[in-house]
């Protein structure tokens, strides 16, 4: 499936559904809605920021919704085998999915066919609600500098410097990647696979620059001192981290990554159950408790609707699509 072919695809199966469709499915039943135990799908291992999102909707959802919430882990092709299984399954708000905007550019560096199956995986799950984690560019101690000018001027000096992401394509490597660009310096990537192993590596000097999502266990490393954090690769500061600057601050402009993580159904799925799951959803996030624990796991809670988090989805297919054809990514 040509690329172009693939975005289109994707940018309409996203667009929302007609008001007749909704209607149509919101009659099926949604105001008995949830009749029996709701299923979370996390499409990675346990650990890390979609799985810990998902356990506190796990908690503290069941009494809001009078039913049991349960988190099921099913790994697997960078999130495909865990998204597969519930754009398959039955819209009937049974089953929901958490997953990273990986999402959004795993169709662009897999190979053709598995880009195309992605494509129409995602055009088969509709959006519910995001939370995210500040992208950010750290270093270890050992590398022996306190800033990005310092970083780059070594880098200058040292052409081949490895920087570290959690694996090709992930919005960490594209960060790295729009980083060197804009820094106009020779730095090698070095994949690994998931945030954890690269965060370990950096941790053992294995390899001394890292971009990595707060949400991989990274707060408590900087806490300690045995990471240092340069800059925040968004738009803006976080409040996580008011202190760090932006890349754009700092004269890099364009390096500009985040990563969230979004709550997903399956296509069909009545809208009274869609609208009603977004609210309760919002109420969970906006218990003091549950912030305080995001933000401590380095997450910021985000709000908006449905409608919003899908026109920024598809921005952020479309934009990754053009960065990973220009910096010539691939699959590992």
């Amino acid at each position: 499936m040509r690329p172009a072919r693939v975005l289109a695809l994707f940018a309409a199966c996203l667009g929302l559904a007609s008001t007749a469709a909704q209607a149509q499915s919101s009659s099926a039943g949604a105001a008995a809605w949830p009749s029996k135990p709701i299923t979370i799908v996390v499409p990675f291992p346990p650990g890390g920021g979609p799985d810990l999102f998902a356990r506190i909707l796990g908690e503290k959802l069941p009494p809001r919704l009078g039913q049991p919430v349960i988190v099921e882990n099913k790994p697997g092709v960078g999130g495909l085998a865990g998204a597969n299984a519930v754009a398959k399954s039955a819209p009937d708000g049974q089953t929901f999915l958490i997953a990273p905007n990986t999402i959004a550019i795993s169709p662009h560096v897999l190979s053709k066919g598995a880009g195309g199956e992605m494509a129409m995986v995602l055009g088969a799950i509709r959006k519910v609600w995001p939370a995210s984690t500040p992208m950010i560019l750290v270093v270890s101690p050992t590398l022996g500098v306190k800033s990005v000018k310092e970083l780059v001027a070594l880098a200058k000096q040292k052409p081949g410097m490895p920087y570290a992401s959690a694996g090709n394509g992930s919005p960490m490597h594209i960060a790295g990647e729009l980083f060197r660009k804009a820094a106009g310096v020779d730095m090698q990537h070095v994949p690994f696979k998931g945030v954890a192993p690269s965060v370990v590596a950096v941790l053992g000097d294995q390899v001394q620059v890292l971009f990595v999502a707060m949400g991989g266990g990274i707060s408590q490393h900087l806490r300690s001192g045995k990471l240092i954090v340069l800059a925040v690769t968004e738009k803006n500061r976080t409040p996580l981290l008011p202190n760090v600057p932006t890349m754009a601050e700092l004269g890099f402009k364009g390096v500009e990554t985040d990563a969230w993580y979004g709550v997903f159904a399956p296509t069909g799925t009545p809208a009274a159950v869609i609208t009603r799951m977004n609210r309760e959803i919002n109420a969970v996030l906006a218990m003091p408790d549950v912030r305080e624990r995001m933000n401590q796991a380095g997450m910021d809670v985000r709000g908006g609707t449905a409608e919003a988090f899908g026109a920024e989805m598809r921005e952020d297919f479309a934009r990754y699509g053009r960065l990973v054809q220009e910096f010539g990514i691939k699959a590992d």
